[in-house]
């Protein structure tokens, strides 16, 4: 970035222009002219494109600034929202049918999304784009556009959710070969990372560098990372975000994801978000706090007038219960993530409720009758965050409307207990495309097309041979 100019001279006037306070916002511009002088202020060379596919990969254009800022039209094939994680493409049927011309849709930039890329050696700046077709309407299966689906089903309601996600993740050591499982990296104490490092400081101490370079490139895009703890796991680290909007905390979620990776790679590390990376850790999570305000008055309608539990409180608790297990996908959305989800173990496998209970699925954390919310405890670091935000909130309100009623809460360990969620992917796969619910609220196109992606994923899976297999049947069978 150049030095800041408080004042610069007009040519050939002698006056004195003060420099426009919007050039110094880290994120986000108005419109188009300021963007242009956003961007030539920083003196930015490129821009990248991007918008999340149905895995919140990063996809898109790069170009120079000069061709962002002049009406150039940007598409992308709407093949790569129907792509699955291994670049394949899934069978017609069930209602998803592949677009024979695979015509182009259209990038349309979300300006307020506008940020520097602090990790390029070059000025580069990046910006999150929408889809539309090319007569303008939006694309009901893209994810950024889902997410927007559901938070609109609230506003059309007088409603506004309000979301805050907390993101695991694993450092671990380069593994440019797949067949060898993962390893945790070797610190600044030049020893291995162990696990059982919960909130340990000593823990975070050993990535003192990486962690720096998280925050400056966070700070350099605007991205306020509340906290930042050691969780159970050997390099299991976890970040946690301020409340806020969903489709902006996606959007954070997503930029974050790009930003630790970045940083660990600068440091010779992987920064991986798979749910279960290494046997005999523990699985990491995407937690997403939730609550909802009423958008006339400002006031959480979880908690009525007199500080107690509102009814929609309890029936956007009785609506999780009930559709949860069949929006699971969603936030356990590849083989992998069945791994995490397992009894006695740190992730819930079931639908209760409790308060201030760590192991049931929806805790009700310890707060002040303003901020009552419910914390959602099933979704993977590995989901698409606006799809997990998307799949949580239509579960919620899904309940609100339907006037769902809870189970009762309890207060003893619930994840011994029987399962009541999905053992596999094809399985939650079954039971999301038959929640008429869901579907209603999240898209007839978004929900078969999903669902075609995931049975497409498991099939590949199903063709790699294990080692367990390898191990117990090579010589036994």
């Amino acid at each position: 970035m150049p030095p800041e100019k408080k004042e610069a001279r007009s040519a050939g006037r002698g006056k004195r222009v003060r420099t426009p306070a919007f050039v110094k916002n880290l994120r986000g511009v108005k419109n188009w002219k300021e963007a242009q002088t956003w961007l030539e202020w920083r003196g930015i060379e490129d821009i990248e494109c991007i918008t999340p596919d149905q895995a919140g990969v990063a996809r898109g254009k790069m170009m120079p600034s000069k061709k962002f800022t002049s009406n150039t039209s940007l598409a992308l094939p709407s093949a790569v929202f129907m792509t699955t994680i291994t670049g394949g493409y899934p069978e017609d049927g069930n209602g998803f049918a592949y677009p024979k011309d695979d015509g182009d849709l259209k990038l349309v930039p979300d300006l307020s999304t506008l940020s520097a890329v602090p990790w390029e050696s070059d000025p580069t700046a990046q910006v999150i784009c929408d889809l539309v077709h090319q007569d303008g309407r939006n694309v009901e299966f893209t994810p950024r556009n889902v997410l927007r689906r559901v938070v609109a089903a609230y506003e059309r309601r007088g409603l506004k959710p309000v979301v805050a996600p907390e993101i695991e993740f694993y450092l671990v050591r380069k593994n440019p070969d797949p067949d060898y499982p993962l390893t945790p990296p070797v610190g600044r104490s030049g020893r291995p990372i162990g696990g059982g490092q919960g909130y340990s400081i000593a823990g975070v101490n050993e990535f003192d560098e990486l962690i720096d370079d998280i925050y400056h490139f966070s700070e350099g895009q605007g991205l306020e990372i509340d906290t930042l703890i050691h969780e159970e796991g050997a390099g299991q680290l976890e970040i946690n975000l301020r409340h806020g909007d969903p489709v902006e905390l996606a959007d954070q979620v997503f930029i974050f994801k790009r930003t630790i990776r970045e940083a660990a790679l600068k440091h010779e590390t992987y920064a991986t978000f798979m749910a279960k990376p290494i046997q005999g850790q523990p699985g990491s999570a995407m937690h997403i706090h939730q609550s909802i305000i009423d958008r006339k008055t400002g006031r959480n309608i979880f908690t009525s007038e007199d500080g107690g539990e509102s009814d929609a409180f309890l029936h956007f608790i009785g609506g999780m219960q009930q559709h949860m297990p069949n929006a699971l996908v969603m936030m356990a959305p590849y083989v992998n993530s069945y791994r995490r989800l397992t009894q006695s173990a740190s992730a819930p496998v079931n639908t209760k409720w409790g308060y201030d209970n760590r192991t049931t699925a929806f805790r009700i954390p310890r707060s002040d009758p303003g901020a009552r919310r419910v914390e959602n405890r099933i979704p993977s670091s590995d989901a698409n965050p606006y799809l997990a935000l998307a799949g949580s909130l239509a579960c919620g309100l899904a309940g609100i409307i339907a006037g769902t009623k809870p189970e009762l809460p309890v207060d003893t360990s619930a994840n011994e207990d029987e399962i009541d969620l999905p053992r596999g992917l094809l399985e939650a796969v079954g039971r999301f495309e038959t929640d008429t619910a869901l579907r209603d609220i999240l898209g007839d196109a978004f929900v078969s097309t999903y669902a075609a992606i995931k049975k497409a994923e498991f099939e590949t899976f199903m063709e790699v041979i294990s080692p367990w297999e390898r191990e117990f049947l090579l010589l036994n069978v």
